[in-house]
């Protein structure tokens, strides 16, 4: 594993970071005080959907692998939390390579720690923010080949990127680096299926400093424009499933959707 930073950055303990909030919510420790206080303040359906999302992504990864994909690229990937990406496609696929990025200094000091690659693959870290989608590809393709399909992996993280800040434009320029025969996955939190809920949110992150941007169906639909939405669609987290009848009948106020590049 190899592991790269462009400046040393310290921790800032006085504002929340989305990353650590999470991580809270998921039952970590690896949070601070200003952390807790946004999670505390989070009704409880924010839990489950932090649970959920991760299960989403467990059965994502084991999709991908199960289809030969090898190569992974998972920007915003949070504090480790196993299993992780990497370590379920490389049960699967042991010479898989996987290049994780976030903005949060923290991830990287786990990373470091954490993020330990089978003997056959490559797993890499570069603390970058995907609102400059071209550093993180840049470093990218020092590890993957971008002449062969991979797996961009968006999870719970696109909610964070305004309209403002081009979240669309973001994902397009992103995927449009991508080969024929790649795939998104990408989770949102929505707007539109538990109204009072997602605006509860979105006000107790705000008073931790961070800005939520949840959408609707139709505008997480945007992201993947031009892509094919592999079966079931674009769906709850609870909803996806290689299977149907894997489904787990559970509310669920995220939207996931896994989508090939034609």
């Amino acid at each position: 594993m190899t592991t790269e930073s462009p400046s040393p950055l310290a921790i800032d303990t006085s504002k929340a970071h989305p990353a650590r909030v999470y991580d809270w919510l998921l039952g970590g420790k690896d949070n601070y005080p200003i952390d807790e206080a946004v999670g505390e303040r989070l009704p409880a359906e924010a839990r489950d959907a932090a649970r959920q999302n991760r299960a989403f992504m467990h059965r994502a990864a084991a999709w991908f692998a199960a289809q030969g994909i090898d190569q992974f690229l998972d920007i915003g990937t949070g504090i480790p939390t196993q299993p992780n990406l990497h370590q379920i496609v490389q049960g699967v696929v042991p010479s898989a390579k996987v290049v994780y990025t976030d903005n949060d200094p923290i991830v990287l000091r786990h990373a470091e720690a954490l993020l330990v690659s089978s003997a056959e693959g490559v797993t890499d870290y570069v603390q970058a923010d995907v609102r400059q989608p071209e550093s993180i590809v840049r470093h990218a393709r020092q590890v993957l080949d971008f002449t062969r399909p991979m797996a961009l992996s968006l999870i719970a993280l696109m909610h964070f990127i305004t309209d403002e800040q081009d979240a669309h434009g973001i994902v397009r320029r992103l995927v449009d680096t991508l080969p024929p025969g790649s795939y998104l996955v990408l989770s949102h939190a929505a707007s539109d299926l538990y109204p009072e809920l997602a605006a509860q949110v979105t006000a107790e992150y705000a008073k931790g400093g961070i800005q939520l941007a949840f959408r609707s169906r139709a505008e997480v639909e945007r992201f993947f424009d031009g892509l094919d939405l592999v079966p079931p669609g674009l769906v709850t987290a609870t909803e996806w499933s290689a299977s149907a009848a894997d489904a787990e009948p559970e509310g669920s106020g995220i939207y996931a959707g896994v989508a090939r590049i034609p």
